[in-house]
């Protein structure tokens, strides 16, 4: 768990060698709480990746927050993800709060160490550990891959022993047609800039598999957004940038599932979507 945009979901990606979440730039981006099983020779560890700590203004948010804080009841361990190219602020102090009650060990994970100099590592490492009780405070990069093998050594240690939770081959427990949404908003996400990334979200209207597994994956999406002036921004000039998003979706998807796939994108307006339980809860939130 974490702030928005300190590169929890990267983190997550790199821990159980496949992409699972989706990221991007932008704050916010993981909505729902994601689950990513690796089996270790010795072990079995079930990562579970958590919506940004943030001060919710939308309901939508409320629920995302209330995820993330949920979960620290769940687990046997915690893994705080802090920026560490990122000064300290409020919102990190709160984030360091919301486990000061917790009854697991708590992991202090200092992420994006290749964006800072080295001589800073060993003074934020120190002042970390004034502020809190940290089982172990660890310094990554997700990005790069720098230090992870050692963090996953560590989480292994201090789990506690029992028998496998899921089959070895197992990797998540969100459906595909969670994961094929997600690639699409991705996609949205890296295509559009202010307030259009938060005010929309990807609904998966029909999800048809080839038969026999062997054809075209026909997926039917619609692009949701809050008001009339965003569908043109979506739909772009022509339908340029609807057609972009889509091109390089397919591709992901094809990766991902690996068959062809044809994907209609529609867009529709739905407003003050976010306020609205039916919606939130058809996209699993």
């Amino acid at each position: 768990m974490g702030r928005p945009n300190a590169g929890k979901s990267t983190l997550l990606n790199r821990l159980v060698g496949v992409k699972l979440a989706i990221v991007s730039d932008k704050p916010q981006t993981t909505r729902n709480r994601i689950l990513g099983v690796k089996t270790y020779p010795d072990a079995q560890v079930v990562f579970v990746d958590t919506p940004g700590i943030h001060r919710p203004l939308h309901r939508m948010n409320v629920r995302m927050v209330d995820a993330a804080l949920d979960t620290i009841r769940e687990v046997d361990l915690i893994g705080l993800v802090v920026d560490a190219s990122e000064s300290a602020g409020r919102g990190q102090q709160f984030l360091l709060e919301s486990v000061e009650e917790a009854t697991v060990p708590v992991f202090l994970i200092l992420n994006k160490i290749d964006l800072i100099r080295k001589p800073r590592l060993l003074p934020m490492i120190d002042e970390f550990s004034r502020k809190g009780h940290f089982a172990e405070i660890v310094p990554v990069s997700a990005a790069s891959g720098d230090n992870v093998d050692r963090l996953e050594r560590a989480i292994i240690d201090r789990l506690p022993e029992g028998e496998p939770l899921y089959p070895a081959d197992y990797l998540t427990d969100q459906p595909e047609r969670f994961l094929a949404a997600e690639i699409v908003r991705e996609k949205l996400l890296q295509s559009t800039r202010e307030e259009i990334p938060f005010s929309t979200a990807v609904l998966v209207d029909r999800f048809e598999e080839p038969e026999g597994g062997k054809g075209i994956l026909k997926l039917y999406c619609t692009i949701v957004v809050e008001r009339d002036s965003q569908k043109p921004i979506v739909i772009g000039r022509g339908g340029d940038r609807i057609k972009q998003i889509g091109s390089a979706a397919r591709a992901d998807l094809e990766r991902f599932f690996k068959t062809r796939v044809f994907l209609d994108l529609r867009v529709r307006v739905k407003s003050e979507w976010r306020e609205d339980d039916r919606v939130l809860t058809d996209l699993g939130l």
